[in-house]
């Protein structure tokens, strides 16, 4: 087992796999007591079982000769459900792999179901079972045991497997484009934006009060940037529920703040206590965020239960046909506004999703298919047209 604890021993490996057409790739972190992710491990291998593992956290570790190789345009950096890996890379090193492959989104395609696990692929494609028990390690702790590393090193090794067995059933369908869409959305950089002016959208306010909104969005971005600089997760800055009370009914001072609920006892004389009283006097003079949605207008044709249902059952008629996840195709979304005749913004009746659902769904709405029982199944029935 390879494991790289050096900036020279990095940039030797960095040299090794210069020339691969494809890397593996995985991370290990904690933030169950950060705000930033705290990477812990790295994993990587290439075809012909050329594996390694790296520790971020040894003395002197520069990562830059790592991150320049994740910038290669001749090399696919293959994972599996990517988007918390990317986000480290990004956050740490500026850099989104690309080209990418996700190989949860491929098995989606391929027909696996609506979120494959590795444990799942492993056992389906690569003809492995993972050993599961060392998924709850501490991974900040040193040294690392043989079976941890043998562990962290399997998610890598396998991988290589799966990428290249979904690339080759992707090839035969035609497909790869339909991944190359979803991956898309991945290598967008404001996706893993950690604006504190945006911090408000995670929560889950029931109201679209611009007063209410724009309290909220002030006090938020007040927590998001104290959680950031303290390097801890925002809740241990102040609860949800807290900021929620707080801009349905912001007090008036800190003996106020004080009798909320969800505040620590001693919260509003503290330091940070001052700095909220300070954020929600801002509060009540502040505009109303940007990127409030509006409210839905009333539907001119509200849609009727049948006919969402027989849209979701051509949904899945089509969908294991083509071996894809139905919520890949189409959300709940889409089959509702397809039900009302509000085709405006729908991706499924685009691209590739249109040719497997949707111009199917517009004729089952406009009375051209239908859904019968054959044998207990059930079919598709294109109606003969009248004229």
């Amino acid at each position: 087992m390879r494991i790289v604890d050096s900036t020279k021993e990095l940039k030797a490996l960095v040299a090794d796999l210069e020339g691969a057409p494809y890397l593996a790739l995985d991370t290990e972190f904690m933030r169950d007591q950060t705000y930033w992710p705290k990477l812990c491990l790295m994993q990587v291998a290439a075809p012909g079982g050329h594996g390694a593992i790296i520790d971020p956290l040894a003395d002197g570790m520069d990562l830059k000769p790592f991150y320049t190789l994740l910038k290669s345009p001749h090399i696919v950096k293959v994972f599996h459900a990517a988007r918390q890996d990317i986000e480290i890379f990004h956050h740490q090193g500026g850099v989104i792999p690309d080209p990418l492959f996700d190989s949860q989104i491929a098995a989606m395609v391929c027909g696996f179901g609506e979120a494959a696990s590795y444990e799942t692929l492993a056992r389906k494609v690569a003809k492995v079972e993972i050993d599961k028990s060392a998924r709850f390690t501490d991974w900040s702790h040193r040294p690392l045991s043989k079976r941890q590393l043998e562990y962290a090193l399997a998610d890598v090794t396998h991988l290589c497997t799966i990428y290249e067995a979904l690339k080759s059933e992707l090839e035969r369908r035609h497909r790869a484009s339909w991944v190359e869409e979803e991956i898309s959305a991945l290598k967008d950089p404001a996706l893993y934006r950690l604006s504190p002016e945006d911090a408000w959208k995670r929560l889950k306010a029931r109201t679209t009060s611009k007063r209410f909104l724009a309290m909220l969005a002030t006090i938020a971005a007040w927590r998001e940037r104290e959680a950031q600089t303290r390097d801890v997760p925002r809740n241990r800055v102040l609860k949800d529920e807290a900021l929620l009370e707080i801009a349905a009914h912001p007090p008036e001072n800190a003996e106020n703040l004080e009798r909320i609920r969800a505040i620590p006892r001693g919260f509003a004389s503290s330091r940070a206590g001052k700095n909220l009283m300070d954020a929600i006097e801002a509060g009540r003079h502040a505009p109303p965020p940007d990127g409030i949605e509006p409210e839905r207008p009333r539907r001119k044709h509200e849609p009727v239960p049948a006919a969402i249902d027989l849209l979701k059952t051509l949904l899945r008629l089509r969908a294991e046909e083509a071996h894809v996840a139905p919520r890949l195709i189409a959300t709940v979304d889409d089959i509702e506004n397809l039900a009302a005749f509000e085709d405006d913004g729908i991706a499924a009746l685009h691209g590739w999703r249109a040719e497997v659902f949707g111009h199917d769904a517009i004729a089952l709405r406009d009375g051209k298919l239908a859904i019968a029982l054959e044998k207990g199944h059930a079919v598709i029935v294109e109606l003969e047209d009248d004229e």
